[in-house]
């Protein structure tokens, strides 16, 4: 395996297998997948898609290495969510995997009854009482972060924005220097978005170890954060288990780094290219948790797996054991027989989307991640005057299990 950071090692789809149940007429291209930035707009294929087949299967959907049913109905992607029978959240994530380790992300990648017992150990991390008193510091994060660059009348919004703020929190919650920013960004981005394995086995592998450094270092010097929290919480009367605290640790790092500031990304690049959304909103900033639920709905941005343990047929397909089904949240919320107009951005639509998941596995973080959301555009749209995507520039963005933008150039004056 080549360790050139450039190089692309994913196999070229056409050459995978497809299992003898998967009929050939349901066997379609999919633009959401490993692979280069493009400067198409990220959702325009999802109405496309609508007009085929209720689930279709893609080759190298999963990580770019196995093919994947992929479901593009509102109905179907909610009762794989709700059916422990026939799916399974396990090793959605291939992190733990490529380094020969055991542990699975917690509760994110664990079915009940753990999931149950797990979820309800960590739940008092995130009830809307404990979040709601973060407010502060989240508030004065975004204040300085904008502060940084509100007179120069321009920004990179991905850089200095949409991944500082959040990252900021979230060391925070963790208890870790601040001065870690950059070496954070330089994982979450080899994590999320590499295209060569061994630079991902490599981030992989450097994150489990920091990580289990500041659990030891927990354990000897306890603090008010998150994985103190870990250290000292029990499950079914039990601490949890080696494991079990590192994928606990290990699921807040990839899940509190990367979907906060994905999907600022999206939102601001909505505000600058749709001028009258970005007056609504600064005209009446109490419309804008409303006009966030649309945006989560519109331009959802996440896809995680099942994998199938029991024969079942769903959507017109049997599904076999080991299969993995894609659950791509960014077709689900575009499901016209779920959304009247599902193209059109309707601020006021107030959508019950599955931008964070459904079911018992539906994100644990989400209050958090709402408020951050909130909080970075209400600050933004009272700092900066009136913005739009810097002339002559093309946005590219990643498509893969998180669709981003890459950069975000923005402009203004005044």
């Amino acid at each position: 395996m080549s360790d050139d950071a450039n190089t692309i090692i994913f196999p070229d789809p056409s050459t995978l297998p497809v299992p003898s149940h998967v009929d050939a007429a349901v066997i379609k291209p999919f633009p959401y997948r490993m692979g280069p930035p493009t400067t198409d707009v990220p959702h325009s294929y999802i109405a496309a898609i609508h007009e085929g087949p209720p689930i279709i299967w893609v080759p190298g959907a999963f990580m770019g290495i196995q093919g994947a049913w992929v479901p593009r109905r509102m109905e179907d992607l909610r009762a794989i969510y709700l059916d422990n029978d026939h799916f399974s959240t396990r090793d959605f994530a291939p992190f733990a995997q490529l380094i020969g380790e055991t542990w699975t992300l917690v509760p994110a990648e664990t079915d009940p009854p753990l999931h149950t017992v797990l979820r309800s150990a960590i739940n008092p991390l995130f009830i809307p009482r404990k979040m709601a008193a973060l407010e502060g510091n989240v508030r004065r994060y975004a204040r300085e972060s904008i502060a940084a660059f509100r007179d120069a009348g321009a920004c990179e919004l991905m850089k200095d924005f949409a991944f500082e703020f959040p990252i900021r929190v979230f060391l925070d919650l963790m208890g870790m220097p601040q001065s870690q920013m950059a070496q954070f960004l330089a994982w979450e981005h080899a994590l999320m978005h590499e295209r060569n394995f061994a630079a991902i086995i490599r981030a992989s592998r450097e994150v489990t170890d920091y990580l289990r450094e500041e659990i030891s270092d927990r354990r000897k010097n306890p603090k008010d954060d998150f994985i103190t929290f870990g250290v000292n919480a029990e499950a079914d009367g039990s601490r949890l288990t080696e494991d079990q605290l590192m994928g606990f640790c290990f699921n807040l790092f990839v899940g509190g780094l990367d979907t906060v500031s994905t999907n600022i990304g999206l939102q601001f690049r909505h505000l600058a290219e749709h001028q009258d959304h970005q007056d609504l909103l600064r005209q009446g900033p109490e419309l804008i948790p409303d006009a966030i639920e649309e945006f989560m709905r519109a331009y959802a941005a996440v896809a995680t797996t099942r994998t199938c343990i029991e024969q079942i047929e769903i959507g017109g397909v049997t599904m076999m054991p080991g299969d993995r089904i894609l659950m791509a949240t960014y077709l689900a919320n575009r499901d016209p027989e779920a959304f009247p107009d599902p193209e059109e951005v309707q601020l006021d639509r107030r959508p019950r989307h599955v931008g964070f998941g459904f079911g018992a596995h539906m994100c644990i973080g989400m209050h958090l991640a709402k408020r951050e959301m909130r909080v970075a555009m209400e600050e933004f749209l009272a700092a900066i005057p009136t913005f739009r995507v810097k002339e002559g520039v093309e946005v590219q963005s990643y498509l893969s299990a998180m669709i981003s933008p890459v950069e975000l150039p923005l402009t203004w004056s005044g």
